[in-house]
């Protein structure tokens, strides 16, 4: 019977793995270091965001790929005589992926702030075209990071906030299903089919991909998860509008007051059409009022509430860092991988529904409660000998003025200065970087050492650009050691694949044609690009750099990840792909046999998952690991691991074709 099951799985295996993982060919995962996107100009013309039909006929929203981009060398936190001439990567010790401002969008809904944006000098967090594409755009980067993690696996990834555009329930569950690889059916109140089919319209349900159940996501609170339109908490006119028919009706939010006026109607989508097309909105006085199918799905949520949702989800880790988090307090801390001394301390700097509205409610904060936890999360990793990131919405310590600075800069009612924030950062010399999003910007600000004697004091801020906004990139993440004991941190800009996927192209294209009519203004990085790859140095304490050397000495390469089971996903390591294009993986047969027979529960073969088990990147198996694959029960494995199948090198270790970064 076990010979019988081995022989089906090796036909199932070699036939799956030929014509690559999931039995699908999918499009190359590409990164801002082999290409990058750039728009053309279109032709100078009167145009509106919501005149989707005349895009093509003006030239908005095209685009065509361009040179890649290298990685700008920042040296900017090391002393003055410092020189990486010469210096080499010694290892990678993590890899991660961040995405942040997704905006999820319920645009039917009755509550949103399409006014806004389609008025004259509107704003484009108001309304944009591309926010009626927002679930499959998410789903479009999901499958891009899986395709990365073919070639390299992720220890995590992060999401920074923002996941939903106005604390909706709907809002919310579109994201985490998605990330499940649910069916996602992005349509509310009545069922809509603009076109008729499927797969062809931002309403039709969908088959989400999912992220690769080997990489565990974790995510923190935007301002916009548990705000109005992310500037104000609710009225409870406002909260009541939300399930209800009638549209929303405000004054100027943006003024002192207006948020409690009925000056405008706040307008919606009408989802029967192709185009999504904006109605409803306008002042009262001279619009007509209408009604829409209500849904109770389109609650608003609180912030404990928000939390709770993560732990109806069928990825990993359950909760997704809030498991065990105290009620309404959405700060977590966790150590990607046990093996590196490397912790993310994950914190809500957002604003409370109990301070005083001042400019709304989109600023940077921290109260007592907040600011005491994170104090005592640096001192433990730093007591710890531990490199530490921070994960927030909302950056620290970047250039915000005007009115900018006046919405979204640091509060003036935190318990703790901005400036004082900073010093307090900077006697820390484990902190390697605070990363966030909010500001939909591609920034790295070094934060200098305040002691140029002591330049491990200093660290970075790193922004990440929204998903709903033109460039539409998430970024990866690698810190690796360097042969003179430094660290290097690796950011790098990532376009969701979009190839042979009609609305997530289309998502694309509305994006950039925003972002041209909307004439928004995006700082040109030192590169002269939008985009921003980078290599960022820190220097490290003599206690951190023995630490990393003994971490680092027993292999250059980083082993199996965790998903916070302490589990590894066979095909995440299967990185060997010949010329021709087709997938022949006898080392990864051979180990998928090996252990197979040991376990009783076999699920899809594409999923499965072993506990406790040793790296397969390329090593030869130890005598330790060659007898507990013999304590299987079954001789036969150990040979089809090491000598006994076709392809495999009898006398040198089966290698990989791509070296790990």
């Amino acid at each position: 019977m076990v010979a019988l099951a081995l022989a089906v799985l090796l036909v199932v295996v070699c036939y799956s793995v030929a014509i690559g993982q999931r039995g699908d060919k999918t499009a190359t995962a590409y990164t801002t270091l082999d290409r990058m996107i750039v728009p053309t100009t279109p032709i100078p013309s009167t145009i509106h965001p919501f005149d989707v039909s005349k895009f093509s006929e003006y030239g908005y929203g095209q685009y065509k790929y361009g040179a890649g981009l290298g990685y700008d060398l920042r040296l900017d936190l090391m002393s003055a005589d410092y020189s990486s001439a010469n210096i080499t990567k010694v290892s990678s010790l993590l890899r991660f992926f961040a995405m942040t401002d997704v905006h999820i969008t319920d645009e039917e809904s009755p509550a949103q702030g399409v006014y806004f944006g389609i008025r004259e000098n509107g704003i484009i967090s108001g309304y944009s075209p591309a926010m009626l594409y927002s679930t499959q755009m998410l789903d479009a980067a999901v499958q891009t990071v899986n395709e990365i993690n073919k070639k390299d696996s992720l220890d995590f990834g992060i999401f920074l906030g923002d996941v939903g555009n106005s604390g909706q329930y709907d809002e919310l569950r579109w994201f985490i299903d998605t990330l499940d690889g649910k069916t996602i059916n992005p349509d509310s109140g009545i069922k809509d089919d603009p076109v008729p089919g499927p797969n062809n319209d931002y309403q039709d349900e969908f088959k989400a991909a999912g992220l690769d159940s080997s990489i565990p996501w974790y995510t923190a609170i935007g301002n916009h998860d548990h705000f109005w339109m992310g500037t104000n908490p609710p009225t409870e006119y406002i909260e009541g509008s939300y399930t209800g028919s009638d549209i929303l009706k405000v004054g100027d939010i943006f003024a002192p007051g207006g948020l409690y006026r009925s000056d405008f109607y706040v307008g919606t989508v009408d989802g029967s059409t192709p185009d999504g097309t904006p109605i409803g909105a306008g002042p009262v006085n001279s619009t007509s009022p209408i009604t829409v199918a209500s849904d109770p799905n389109r609650r608003f949520i609180s912030i404990e509430e928000w939390m709770n949702e993560f732990s109806n989800t069928t990825s990993s880790p359950s909760g997704h860092g809030f498991s065990g988090a105290e009620p309404g307090f959405a700060c977590y801390s966790f150590d990607p991988n046990p093996n590196v001394p490397i912790r993310v301390i994950v914190l809500d700097d957002t604003q409370s529904e109990d301070d005083l509205d001042i400019h709304g409610y989109g600023h940077g904060t921290l109260d007592q409660k907040r600011y005491d936890w994170l104090i005592s999360e640096l001192d433990k990793g730093q007591a710890e000998d531990k490199l530490m990131i921070v994960a927030a919405h909302i950056p620290i310590g970047v250039q915000m003025s005007g009115v900018l600075g006046a919405f979204m800069g640091w509060s003036t009612q935190a318990a703790v200065s901005e400036e004082a924030l900073l010093a307090k950062l900077h006697t820390y010399p484990n902190l390697l970087m605070w990363t966030s999003g909010h500001r939909h910007l591609n920034d790295v600000t070094a934060q200098y050492s305040p002691d140029p004697e002591h330049p491990e004091l200093g660290f970075w801020v790193v922004e990440t650009p929204s998903l709903r906004e033109f460039p539409q990139q998430f970024r990866t993440f690698e810190v690796a050691l360097n042969s003179d004991n430094t660290v290097s941190l690796f950011v790098t800009d990532v376009d969701p694949i979009v190839e042979g996927n009609m609305l997530a192209e289309r998502s694309r294209s509305y994006a950039i044609a925003a972002y041209q009519i909307f004439k928004t203004v995006i700082p040109d990085q030192p590169t002269g690009s939008v985009s921003y790859n980078a290599e960022l140095k820190k220097q490290l304490t003599p206690v951190m750099q023995e630490k990393l050397r003994a971490v680092s000495s027993g292999s250059s390469e980083r082993t199996g990840v965790s998903n916070g089971e302490g589990v590894i996903s066979i095909f995440s390591q299967m990185q060997s792909k010949p010329a021709d294009g087709t997938y022949c993986y006898p080392c990864a047969v051979s180990s998928f046999l090996s252990l197979g027979t040991a376990s009783h529960d076999m699920p899809n073969i594409n999923e499965t998952r072993f506990s406790n088990l040793f790296s397969m990147r390329g090593h030869r198996p130890s005598a330790e690991n060659r007898d507990a694959i013999l304590s299987h029960g079954n001789p036969l494995c150990y040979q089809l691991w090491w000598g006994g199948v076709d392809g495999v090198d009898k006398t040198e270790p089966p290698g990989q074709n791509s070296s790990t970064s």
